[in-house]
C-alpha cells in the first residue's frame, strides 16, 4: 500500500565526471554524497553513467577512430560488489544518504548502462540495465530486458529509475507508472552534443521529456545531468571540428513535482553544483485526481500493455532425453 504521507529532501546533480578514472569517480561521487547529507538531503541522484563519464567518442567519428577509447572506458567501467563499489555503499551508510547512481556495468567482458539504488543503511537494493541503449550506444553497451523495468519499495516509497531517451518510449513509461511509482530519477548525460544542428538532441527536447514523465505519471522526477568542462572535451575532441560537435556545459538538471513544475532554481548550463528540492508526496494524490492514466483515466476495454518482466537467462540448461540402449538395438537386429 502506497504511503502519501512521506516528506524528504531531494539532491540533484549537475557536474562533471571525472572521465575514464574509476576511482576519481568514486571519490568525487562521495563528495557529492557527503555535501548533500550535509545540505540536508536524505537522496541524491547522480547523472548516467555517471562512473566513468559518458562515451562521447561514439557520436565523434568512425569505429576505427574510436577503438582508441574502448579498452579505457571498459578498465573504468564499475562491477558491483568490488571494493570501490563497497566505498559508495559505505559512504551512504557513514552520511545516512540514500543514492541512485549513474554508472557503465562491467559484467565479464560485457557493459552495460547501470542505475543502482542505495539505501541509507549502505545497501543495495537493486542495479537495473537500460533497456535499449540508443543509436551508438549500441556499438558499446548491452541490452536489459523486462526485469529492469522496475519501481521498488524504499523507505522513500516507490522508487524507480530510467536513462535518457528510455523516457521516449511510450510502453517503458506505462509500465513504468503502472507499478505505482512516487519517485524517479530520469537520468541524464550532457545536452551539448551537435548543439543547435539536432534539435532532438537539446536541452528543450528532453527536458521536455523529463517534465513531461512527471505530469504524465503524476510522480516526483528528479533529473539529474552532467556536464562536458574543458577536460572531457580535450580527452575526445581532438580537432576543432570536434570541438564544435561537443560544447563544453550542456548541463540542464531539473527537479519536478507532480504537475510539471519545477521544484528548484537551475544554474547555468556550465556550473556544477547540486540542486535541492523539499518532497511532500500528498501533491501525487492531487495531481491523480485530475487524470491517472493507469488508474480512473485509463480505458482497459481499448488499450492495454503486455508486460514481460521476467529476468531472461543467457542459458538455459535442458537434459536430453534418456537414449536407447545400444544392446537393444542389436538384439533386435539378431531377432529380425
Amino acid at each position: 500500500m502506497s504511503d502519501y504521507t512521506k516528506r524528504f529532501r531531494a539532491a540533484v546533480v549537475q557536474a562533471e565526471p571525472v572521465w575514464n578514472d574509476m576511482a576519481g569517480g568514486v571519490d568525487k561521487a562521495i563528495a557529492l554524497a557527503a555535501e548533500a547529507a550535509r545540505n540536508g538531503a536524505d537522496v541524491i541522484a547522480f547523472p548516467e553513467v555517471w562512473i566513468p563519464g559518458y562515451p562521447w567518442f561514439l557520436w565523434l567519428d568512425s569505429v576505427a577512430w574510436q577503438s582508441r577509447y574502448v579498452l579505457p572506458y571498459a578498465q573504468n567501467s564499475l562491477e558491483p560488489g568490488n571494493a570501490l563499489f563497497a566505498r559508495i555503499e559505505q559512504a551512504a551508510r557513514d552520511s545516512g544518504i540514500a543514492i541512485s547512481l549513474g554508472f557503465s556495468e562491467r559484467d565479464h567482458g560485457s557493459l552495460y548502462i547501470a542505475q543502482a539504488f542505495i539505501g541509507k543503511d549502505g545497501i543495495t537494493q537493486t542495479i537495473r540495465r537500460k533497456l535499449k541503449p540508443t543509436h551508438v550506444e549500441r556499438t558499446l553497451f548491452g541490452e536489459g530486458d523486462g526485469s529492469d523495468i522496475q519501481v521498488i519499495d524504499t523507505e522513500f516509497g516507490r522508487f524507480g529509475a530510467l536513462n535518457c531517451w528510455e523516457h521516449l518510449q511510450p510502453l517503458v513509461k506505462y509500465a513504468m507508472y503502472s507499478q505505482g511509482q512516487q519517485l524517479h530519477v530520469a537520468a541524464w548525460p550532457s545536452f551539448s552534443i551537435f548543439e543547435g544542428a539536432v534539435y532532438a538532441l537539446g536541452p528543450e527536447v528532453n527536458v521536455g521529456a523529463a517534465r513531461q514523465y512527471a505530469v504524465e505519471g503524476q510522480t516526483f522526477v528528479l533529473s539529474p545531468t552532467a556536464i562536458v568542462g574543458e577536460a572531457g572535451q580535450a580527452l575526445v575532441a581532438d580537432t576543432d571540428q570536434k570541438k564544435q560537435l561537443l560544447a563544453v556545459g550542456g548541463g540542464h538538471a531539473r527537479i519536478f513535482g507532480p504537475d510539471g513544475r519545477d521544484l528548484a532554481e537551475p544554474i547555468p548550463p556550465t556550473q556544477e553544483g547540486l540542486l535541492y528540492a523539499d518532497i511532500d508526496y500528498s501533491a501525487i494524490l492531487a495531481a491523480k485526481n485530475a487524470a491517472d492514466p493507469v488508474g480512473h483515466y485509463s480505458r482497459p476495454d481499448v488499450f492495454r500493455l503486455y508486460f514481460d518482466r521476467s529476468r531472461k537467462a543467457r542459458v538455459v540448461g535442458r537434459p536430453l532425453p534418456p537414449a536407447e540402449p545400444i544392446e537393444s538395438e542389436l538384439t533386435q537386429l539378431v531377432d529380425g
